[in-house]
């Protein structure tokens, strides 16, 4: 699909709404490929391709699991007869780039040379950027949504404490975000009217302040600083963590796999399955496993209690979501913590396939615009589909809001 600059000549148009929208959605986890086949808004069917471990660990990076996650992916769409060719858009959540803000994004080259230079942070998510501009050589516009770069925070957020340090954006935006808006639509509210403290509770865990729309402030769940989580350690005493560092016992990579991987439930208890450690908890009277789930809640309602302060104390809610949140222990022991605040209401799993589908759906119809990411270094070039007047051919267009063109 070739994209061109509008002339005077071109109009933009809403597209046809009696066409139906083919859409495949990707989502790269460590060991697992999830998948989805949307026709506009309405999922038909999804599907998580589990990978073995030992498969996984016989690659040295993500770049080289190129043809092993394309060749499943490939297999996938064979056996649910999904031609590329008659997709109208293919989208993967996103990789890592320069901060950017919240949106859908046309996958171009310069995303995939940020994303592989691993300048701005290395996930298998850079890896589905990569598989989705390959499938769109095919025909379908490749997009993506909310990357995990999504940067909103407010000037006040960055500040760390140290000049040379600044707090950065990263966390589970893509979650967040459909989270975020699928509880305002539940209340029949607008997303930009409302200010939400949402928690994803997975791997790492993730507690952002949702300000009228946007993401103004939260914790890096990846390894930086909040609650600690199933495998990361996050917020650690600094002079603890750096006599650690120079004690001569543990090299950089050591390093880097304790706070990462090796941290949290993971170094307290040796497990980071959160049901497994609950039931020798709770029906095994194994108080070494109780003290470390209370510890997560304790840490997590903090971090809470602090992204509140932000707006004053003014939250309409309280969101908890990810796979931990179906743990009934869990989210009562926070929820008592934090519901002096705002009410607490639960969304287990995650929502991130269906944004992903469904906000692809809306680009493609111009209810979301697609930006043109670093397009001449502006933000004001973006993607919209459109319709050359001379010919009545329709398409996708780069288009100019500095001089309309």
């Amino acid at each position: 699909m070739l994209f061109f600059s509008f002339g005077k000549s071109y109009n933009v148009v809403k597209r046809k709404e009696d066409i139906m929208k083919k859409i495949f959605v990707i989502n790269l986890g460590s060991t697992s490929t999830k998948l989805a086949y949307f026709e506009d808004d309405k999922c038909i069917f999804k599907e998580t391709l589990k990978h073995k471990a030992e498969e996984i660990k016989q690659f040295n990076s993500i770049w080289e699991q190129e043809s092993y996650r394309k060749d499943a992916i490939d297999k996938f769409m064979m056996e649910h007869n999904i031609v590329v060719s008659e997709l109208d858009a293919i989208v993967s959540r996103g990789g890592h780039t320069e901060p950017l803000k919240s949106g859908v994004y046309l996958i171009n080259q310069k995303m995939l040379d940020e994303s592989r230079s691993m300048k701005y942070g290395n996930h298998v998510s850079d890896l589905g950027i990569l598989l989705a501009s390959i499938y769109a050589k095919e025909g379908p516009i490749p997009l993506t949504v909310d990357t995990a770069c999504t940067d909103e925070f407010e000037p006040l957020a960055r500040y760390s404490g140290l000049k040379e340090i600044e707090r950065v954006s990263r966390f589970h935006v893509l979650n967040h975000k459909a989270v975020a808006k699928k509880y305002a639509k539940d209340i029949n509210r607008k997303y930009e009217d409302l200010n939400l403290v949402v928690c994803h509770m997975g791997g790492g865990t993730s507690v952002a302040i949702h300000h009228h729309g946007r993401l103004i402030d939260g914790n890096n769940g990846l390894d930086g600083d909040g609650p600690f989580s199933t495998d990361r350690s996050c917020g650690l005493p600094v002079g603890a963590l750096i006599d650690m560092c120079y004690s001569g016992k543990y090299s950089y990579k050591e390093m880097r796999r304790k706070i990462k991987g090796l941290g949290g439930l993971m170094s307290y208890v040796g497990e980071t399955d959160v049901e497994l450690i609950q039931k020798k908890a709770l029906e095994e009277n194994d108080l070494e496993c109780k003290n470390a789930l209370d510890a997560m809640c304790y840490q997590t309602a903090k971090e809470i209690a602090a992204m509140a302060s932000v707006v004053c104390g003014k939250v309409d809610a309280i969101l908890i979501t990810g796979g931990i949140a179906n743990s009934k222990y869990l989210m009562d022991e926070i929820t008592r913590r934090v519901s002096f605040i705002a009410p607490v209401h639960l969304y287990p799993g995650e929502f991130e396939m269906e944004s992903l589908g469904i906000n692809a759906y809306k680009a493609l119809i111009n209810e979301e615009k697609i930006n043109a990411y670093r397009y001449k270094n502006s933000k004001d070039f973006y993607v919209v589909y459109g319709v050359n007047i001379e010919n009545n051919v329709e398409g996708f267009y780069q288009l100019d809001t500095t001089n309309n063109s």
